[in-house]
Formats: structure tokens, C-alpha cells, sequence
């Protein structure tokens, strides 16, 4: 099919709820997508870190097939090896005994609030159901999780929303204290704010927040669907601050590309949910599971935690480079391979002629650039994009 009957088919088949590229995908490998015309684009976006192993990871691709030969799908009715495979090696790498598997991050962040409201009625106080998060978050698109997303965008429409949520600013630990009342439960907070711009905390804000969940026995929930599985060059991004939290929510990157979320909680706090608390049909089931064991096994023995961290620090030092040419950047921000420049002006453009010179990268909060490339990322790689990026740069 032309390029045209499908964007065609597109509009009058399917949901408008995407803003997409004129662009169609047919192929990846490693760093690179292709469409249909043969046109190659080096993939900074990873599938909004997603695809984290490259596209099409050969470990990946055969755990998947040799899988879907003899189990893809049972219930959670019954046990599966690769289901409890993959929740001990999880527990093994995090020190979070328990894990629950759905679909999403936004299923995963669902399950983490429902959790938390549970466990804390049942042994901290039958009033306690609020949950406090942070201005610039964004926990997912279901009614619980767009409310914990404190953006009036996401809101707007679906009214009256879900109560029992209250906002603060993000990396201001006083304000924090303030709105800490008889009601909190919990505290719901990402490492790494991605969407809201790649907003990265003030060293021992984390550890800050567990202190204060500690002191007030309350939970601590991070929200590490984005940065986790290695994004900052840690396996978890909260290994960085040294503290363990009481629930903690995986997607994107554990998949591969399939649909994989987990909430993870401690062995103390998973005892709030028992049979029938919560479920997924399609959760943890054989193929996905064994897509996430093998992208576990391949960071490991790849060791590609080490260029996360020598490539993100590559990639973030080219950016301020940018940033001394360019005065309509205002800010270079990031950790490990999620970084972003904050601009003066609107990104979307700048996107676009990213996308035609080849580049996939990402614009969030208007006027940041974000940059998730995956882990295989090489110096080559980043030199090109940056080439790319100073010469649309000096065009605007």
C-alpha cells in the first residue's frame, strides 16, 4: 500500500488520539528504524524508552519465538515457569520481594495506588487514602493516574476525577513536609521526571523523601516506568540514592516492545493484596516474560549499564557544547541516556527537521528536546545527531 492509503485508512479507521509523523515504519535493527521507502532514521526516541536493547535484539527476538512454539497464553489460573522466573530475578536485582504483572505503566501505577490505599487502611489507619505527587509528573492515562498527574491538559474533560490526591512542586522537600497531614498514605514520585521535561532532582531529595515517609510511616511509591531497567545507568534509578522504596512501578524498557508493566512492593506491604484484591488477564504471561528475562540477561552480560553511564555522560557534555553556540537553549538537563535541552522557543518544528534530516528524537513540554537513545548507543551515533542537531539549531 502507497504511503497516502494508509495515512487514509489511518484517519477513518482509527482513533485520533496520536498527533503523528508522516512517516512509516516497516523495520528496526540496533540503532535504526526503516520505512517503506527505504529511508533509514538513527533512533534517539527508543520507542519512548522503550527499546532500550536496539530494535529487534536477536536475544529478544529468539526468547520471544521459542516461547510463542510452546506457551503464549493460560490465565493466571496456573503457574508458569517464566513468569516466576522473571519476578525472582527481579526481586534478586531490586531487594523488593513481591512482583505483580500487568500491561502498561500506567496498569502498573494503578495497581501501586490501589495497593497503597489497601495496605494503608488495613494497618496504618482506616483514614489514611491520600496520596501526595508532584507538579510535572505524569503517571499514566487511566482515571487514578491522569489525576496523579497534576496537569490540567490531561484533566480536562474527564471531570469529576478520583479524590484522595494532593500536588506539591517537584524537588522541594519542605513543601513536602507541609502537605504531609493525617490523611497521607503515601507519597508517589518519579526518580526522573521524563515527560515533565527531564527534570532531575537536587542530590539526596530521594533519600530526603524516605526519611520523611520513615518518620511519618507512611509509603513511599516511585514511579520508575521511564527510568528504570538502567535508563541511569543503575538498574533501578533509586540504586543512585542508596534507599529501597515500599512500591515501586516498571514498563517500557522491561518489554522490549511488548506489553509488560510490573509493581513491585516489599514482602511486608504485598500482603495488602491477597486473592481477588487485584488481576490482569493478560498479565505476566509466558512470551512477555520471557521478552523480559531476556532483556535483563543481555544487560547484564552485555555490561551495558557501563556504557549507559559513559555514553549518557558523552551525550550530556555534546548537549552544553550546543548550549554555548546556541543561545535559544536555555537549559541542558539529564542522568545515564534521558537527557533534554530546554529551548526559548517551541521544539515541535525542530523535531520535524530532525525527522527529515533522519534523527528521531522527542519534544516534551513544548519547548523541551528529549533524548532517549538506547543503551547500545556509540560515540558515532551521538556525533551524528549532534552534527544534525547544530545545523537545524542554526537554522532557527
Amino acid at each position: 500500500m502507497r504511503n497516502t492509503d494508509i495515512f487514509l485508512d489511518e484517519q477513518k479507521y482509527i482513533f485520533q488520539t496520536y498527533a503523528r509523523f508522516p512517516v512509516l515504519i516497516t523495520k528496526g535493527k540496533g540503532m535504526y528504524l526503516t520505512d517503506n521507502e527505504g529511508k533509514q532514521y538513527l533512533d534517539f526516541l527508543s520507542g519512548i524508552a522503550v527499546n532500550a536493547l536496539g530494535h529487534c535484539h536477536p536475544a529478544v527476538v529468539n526468547a520471544v519465538k521459542n516461547q510463542a512454539k510452546k506457551l503464549s497464553h493460560t490465565s493466571n489460573l496456573y503457574y508458569t515457569i517464566p513468569q516466576v522466573k522473571l519476578a525472582k530475578k527481579l526481586a534478586q536485582l531490586s531487594g523488593l520481594n513481591k512482583s505483580f504483572f500487568c500491561n502498561s505503566g500506567a496498569e502498573a501505577n494503578e495497581a501501586a495506588i490501589k495497593l497503597a490505599r489497601k495496605y494503608a487502611k488495613e494497618n496504618l489507619g482506616s483514614g489514611k487514602f491520600e496520596i501526595i505527587t508532584m507538579h510535572g509528573a505524569f503517571h499514566g492515562r487511566t482515571l487514578a493516574t491522569l489525576t496523579a498527574t497534576p496537569h490540567e491538559k490531561f484533566h480536562k474533560g474527564y471531570e469529576p476525577l478520583p479524590e484522595g490526591f494532593k500536588y506539591v512542586d517537584y524537588n522541594d522537600i519542605e513543601a513536602l513536609r507541609k502537605a504531609v497531614d493525617e490523611k497521607t498514605c503515601a507519597i508517589l514520585v518519579e526518580p526522573v521526571q521524563g515527560e515533565g521535561g527531564v527534570q532531575v532532582p537536587a542530590p539526596g531529595y530521594l533519600k530526603e523523601i524516605r526519611t520523611l515517609c520513615d518518620k511519618m510511616n507512611i509509603l513511599l511509591v516511585l514511579d520508575e516506568v521511564q527510568v528504570g531497567m538502567g535508563r541511569t545507568g543503575k538498574m533501578f534509578a533509586f540504586q543512585q540514592e542508596g534507599i529501597l522504596p515500599d512500591i515501586l512501578t516498571l514498563a517500557k524498557t522491561i518489554g522490549a516492545g511488548l506489553p509488560l508493566g510490573v509493581m513491585m512492593a516489599s514482602e511486608k506491604v504485598s500482603k495488602g493484596f491477597v486473592p481477588g484484591s487485584h488481576g490482569s488477564t493478560f498479565g505476566g504471561g509466558p512470551v512477555v516474560c520471557e521478552a523480559g528475562l531476556a532483556v535483563l540477561e543481555t544487560i547484564e552480560k552485555k555490561r551495558l549499564l557501563e556504557n549507559v553511564t559513559a555514553m549518557g555522560a558523552y551525550l550530556l557534555s555534546e548537549l552544553k557544547k550546543l548550549k554555548e553556540k546556541h543561545p535559544e537553549i536555555r537549559a541542558v538537563r539529564g542522568t545515564g541516556l534521558i537527557c533534554g535541552i530546554e529551548l526559548d522557543i517551541p521544539g515541535k518544528d525542530i523535531v520535524s527537521k530532525m525527522l527529515r534530516r533522519g534523527f528521531l528524537i522527542n519534544c516534551t513540554s513544548d519547548k523541551v528536546l528529549r533524548f532517549l537513545p538506547p543503551f547500545i548507543v556509540a560515540r558515532k551515533h551521538i556525533n551524528d545527531m549532534i552534527q544534525a542537531l547544530d545545523s537545524v539549531l542554526s537554522e532557527e
